[in-house]
């Protein structure tokens, strides 16, 4: 070994131990008081003890010398194993076969392949390069401090190999990025008939995983029936793992059907598994019954569930899971709170949002973007100016992409053109979506010619998103020219989305155009497009009733438009009068239904005649609010003295007290 290196150790480990023990310790002359000695310093955690321990011991054997190598690795110290490991070859102890595996590890672990190779050298002079245990670890080592090549070639050339072995390099190969090649070596294992244990079945599992080959996959699941270790929770849970990674629910769902017994994994992957798919309330309710068996969600499975209570309508099970969490002590990391942060956002209630982030002892830069564009998604982007305004000043936080995009989001809904133009200028390298933000900044505010500079500058006029955020401007402010432009950009880039044509029959109508109405929508059937329906939903006693424009499908109907009627002809009364404006509008049917029949004001009826007074009403609407019923959702929150909150594609509407929190601009 190296005299400079070995004394660096050294001097290492000195430094770590100079620390007073605070209490007497025994001596330790016998051989038969090493084990207490040991155990009363693992129960005080000094090492630096147990280095003194073996100074007195007069006749050092290597099981002593274990221990404590043991001790090191277990307490996550692999540099003072080397040291110790220099330390018995100095004093003339031999090391044996367990000696030799764990310095390998510790090699491993500290990155110290040198000092590995050595190790390598002495389990040829010391007999021991035929031990299966040394084999494997010599493996591993070469595996992940030299190459995956060499470890295979170690691993032909080894006189003796065992299961351990062969999942080793399987292992490898995954950590490499080699799924098939460690398909061939799990196929090289059956054929050989070398001993399948559920460590080796669930590598070529995660494999399959990785290739997402359904294929490859049932065979080695029928090959794990065969074995009879299909219902191990090992091989069960990689096995619902694998089917979920390959987009076969199905099956997955089958596996964890199966399983006799289903540990918090299984739990938490069917969990997140519905939650991907958008299996809401199937997620909600595979929680629930895991709470009933009696196995208690931990963090990870808190996380992977509270994305499906980010809806309006999910929002009690939310506030539930929220409950549960206080209630049962369950550690409450960042992550958690990131996920209750976000589900508190997309449900609507931003207040509940904004106290998760203020009781946060510890903010990540997710954290950050997510109250960021929070605030800006239920129109308060003043205030998520300010929080990014807070970590400019902070130079330990790396700001990404997606902070720059949420605080452009916010500059947009504030109307604050000067901060957008600063922030957009720090951004090195901007992407589509952070042009286009900047684009609808300053559409918004009406600096049309400074919006088409922009566009040509950095050349992005065939750019979907860009253009789209240029019309929100021209809707914004009538500029029915430049957004007839536009339009027919778009039907250009997307001949086949029918949302376009609609925006161009829509213009047409505006200006009484009747012939191109009529052409425009003989070509789209001509096309067979078919133009989105707007629907809006509301939940109600535990059930979501949906609305369609013009809709008489309700069991309460009647009851429905008659309290429409009602509510019309008093704003009629007291003079109030709504926009009828539809001509950059991209939904077909409203324009020609009357206020009453459009599907949010059904919602909103509906929550008027069925809750209780001064209760907030809480709708989802799938396409973007009309002028028109945007106008008369103000009114009607003054009327009846209620909140009602509508989310749309693009924002979360609060009105209150005949305001808009989107000040008019959506």
């Amino acid at each position: 070994m190296d005299v400079v290196s070995s004394k660096h150790l050294q001097a290492q480990l000195l430094s770590k131990f100079d620390k007073q023990i605070p209490f007497r310790k025994p001596h330790c002359r016998q051989p038969h008081h090493l084990q207490s000695c040991f155990s009363l310093a693992k129960r005080y955690e000094s090492l630096a003890w147990t280095h003194q321990v073996l100074d007195e011991i007069p006749i050092s054997d290597t099981f002593a010398w274990n221990n404590l190598i043991q001790t090191h690795l277990t307490s996550n110290d692999p540099l003072a194993v080397l040291s110790i490991y220099h330390q018995m070859l100095l004093r003339g102890v031999r090391p044996d076969k367990h000696t030799l595996p764990r310095v390998l590890t510790a090699s491993r672990l500290s990155a110290n392949f040198p000092f590995g190779k050595q190790v390598h050298a002495h389990t040829f002079k010391l007999g021991f390069s035929s031990d299966l245990y040394v084999i494997t670890s010599l493996i591993e080592m070469y595996g992940r401090l030299d190459s995956v090549d060499t470890a295979r070639w170690l691993f032909e050339s080894a006189p003796t190999r065992n299961s351990i072995a062969w999942t080793m390099i399987a292992k490898l190969y995954l950590i490499d990025n080699k799924p098939d090649l460690a398909i061939d070596i799990f196929n090289q294992i059956v054929e050989l008939e070398v001993d399948i244990d559920p460590v080796v079945l669930a590598t070529a599992i995660n494999a399959c995983s990785l290739l997402k080959s359904l294929q490859q996959a049932r065979k080695i699941h029928q090959i794990a029936r065969k074995c009879g270790l299909e219902c191990h929770v090992l091989v069960s849970n990689s096995l619902l793992k694998m089917y979920v990674e390959c987009d076969n629910l199905e099956e997955a769902r089958a596996v964890f059907d199966a399983m006799p017994s289903k540990d918090i994994i299984s739990w938490t992957e069917m969990i997140r598994a519905y939650r991907k798919t958008g299996g809401f309330n199937e997620s909600l309710k595979l929680l629930r019954q895991m709470i009933s068996s009696g196995v208690q969600p931990d963090s990870l499975t808190i996380s992977s569930v509270l994305p499906a209570c980010g809806r309006v309508q999910a929002h009690k099970q939310g506030k539930e899971i929220h409950a549960y969490l206080l209630r049962n002590g369950i550690d409450m990391n960042v992550k958690v709170q990131n996920a209750l942060m976000d589900m508190y956002v997309k449900s609507g209630f931003i207040e509940l949002a904004a106290n998760v982030f203020a009781g946060m002892k510890e903010q990540d830069i997710i954290s950050l973007t997510i109250m960021i564009l929070g605030y800006s998604l239920h129109g308060q982007g003043e205030l998520g100016v300010d929080i990014f305004c807070k970590i400019k000043k902070d130079s330990s936080i790396e700001i990404d992409e997606l902070t720059y995009a949420a605080v452009l989001h916010a500059c947009r809904v504030a109307c604050m053109v000067d901060k957008g133009r600063f922030y957009f200028n720090c951004i090195k390298e901007p992407k589509v979506t952070h042009c286009a933000l900047m684009v609808s900044l300053l559409a918004r505010a009406g600096l049309f010619n400074e919006a088409r500079s922009f566009i040509e500058e950095y050349q992005i006029e065939k750019q979907v998103e860009v253009l789209r955020a240029l019309l929100d401007g021209c809707r914004m402010h009538q500029q029915l020219k430049i957004g007839k432009q536009v339009i027919e950009q778009l039907c250009e880039l997307e001949p086949l989305n029918a949302d376009n044509y609609v925006l161009l029959s829509n213009w047409y109508a505006e200006i009484a155009k009747w012939d191109m109405v009529d052409k425009v929508r003989q070509m789209v059937r001509d096309m067979g497009l078919k133009p989105k329906r707007a629907y809006s939903w509301i939940e109600f006693q535990n059930k979501v009733h949906v609305f369609s424009t013009g809709d008489v499908s309700h069991p309460r109907s009647e009851r429905i438009y008659w309290e429409l009627q009602c509510l019309m002809k008093r704003m009629e009364d007291e003079g109030h009068n709504c926009s009828s404006v539809f001509g950059l509008h991209d939904v077909d049917e409203e324009r020609e239904c009357l206020p009453t029949g459009h599907s949010e004001m059904l919602a909103i009826s509906f929550g008027l005649i069925s809750t209780q007074v001064r209760t907030t009403i809480r709708i989802t609407k799938n396409l973007r609010v009309c002028q028109s019923c945007h106008d008369t959702a103000k009114v009607l929150s003054k009327m009846v003295e209620r909140e009602i909150i509508i989310k749309d594609p693009n924002c979360f509407h609060h009105f209150k007290d005949g305001l808009c929190s989107c000040r008019d601009f959506w």
